[in-house]
């Protein structure tokens, strides 16, 4: 995965800056380039008489999207370009911008509402986690307020299959290039009951997935950390481990999706939710 061509998706509100400031953070960390785009609704297009009311709101659409990029370029400086789009739905208007501009990865922040420190998804993040062409990477709510200097580690959620296998190779080339190590996890979720045949089956599931995770590490360039984390659900599995400041966890996308396409699978929807760090969701490419 290349993270040369950052495109940020911004609104004047918490979640707008969120996503600003992982953008901003990777595109320094990646020594590339950042795009800030406001998403706006296409204006009235009504003959007659509503023409006046046309022109009134085409005027408040331009200053709106004026102060918007204002207000963004206070907070991530001259070095960014900044674009104004008009589409109906925000998500689908970034997707469309990502594909025109030839980003490598889109990112936002959580959608209202959430709670702080985790990823809420709204409709943006549902159109983008649909049908976005290039990864995309969600900020988690307040990550503004205090981000971190740097990215310190890259944790791929493995679960062993073609598509894991390509996001353990795009990030350990990822983690390479910034610098950073690169970490295996894989979930074991345990129902908690204590039966003996439940017992022996999570057993298994444990040797299973440590097994799966070496195999996934041998041949690295660099050392790779390996976890496995268990718990009665995908939050008190993540749990189970710490995490840096500067972490991001990185997800395949659902291996039902399109090819070259983001698609959120179950699990990933999980993972999102319980993250305490920005997530990203790649493409599905096999």
């Amino acid at each position: 995965m290349k993270l040369h061509d950052v495109l940020a998706g911004y609104m004047p509100e918490p979640r707008g800056l969120d996503g600003l400031a992982l953008a901003v953070l990777l595109k320094r960390q990646a020594h590339g380039r950042l795009t800030v785009a406001f998403v706006q609704p296409p204006a009235w297009s009504t003959p007659g008489p509503a023409k006046a009311e046309e022109s009134a709101w085409r005027a408040y659409l331009m200053e709106q999207a004026d102060a918007t990029l204002w207000q963004a370029r206070q907070l991530a400086g001259e070095e960014a370009d900044y674009v104004v789009h008009t589409h109906k739905g925000s998500g689908r208007g970034l997707v469309e911008l990502a594909r025109k501009r030839g980003a490598d990865v889109v990112v936002i922040g959580s959608a209202p509402g959430g709670r702080k420190g985790r990823i809420a998804l709204g409709s943006t993040a549902d159109q983008l986690l649909h049908s976005s062409s290039v990864p995309v990477l969600l900020a988690p709510h307040g990550y503004a307020d205090k981000p971190p200097a740097a990215l310190e580690r890259l944790t791929v959620a493995y679960r062993r299959g073609p598509g894991c296998d390509a996001a353990v190779k795009d990030a350990a080339a990822t983690a390479g290039s910034l610098g950073i190590p690169l970490r295996l996890v894989t979930l074991v979720i345990s129902s908690g009951r204590p039966a003996k045949v439940e017992e022996e089956m999570l057993m298994r599931l444990r040797d299973e997935a440590a097994s799966n995770l070496r195999a996934a590490a041998h041949g690295r360039p660099q050392v790779v950390e390996v976890e496995v984390l268990e718990g009665p659900n995908v939050a008190q599995a993540l749990g189970a481990t710490s995490w840096l400041p500067g972490e991001m966890i990185i997800c395949a996308s659902s291996a039902t999706g399109p090819l070259r396409r983001v698609f959120l699978g179950d699990t990933s929807i999980k993972i999102v939710r319980a993250a305490t760090c920005p997530v990203m969701i790649l493409t599905r490419e096999k």
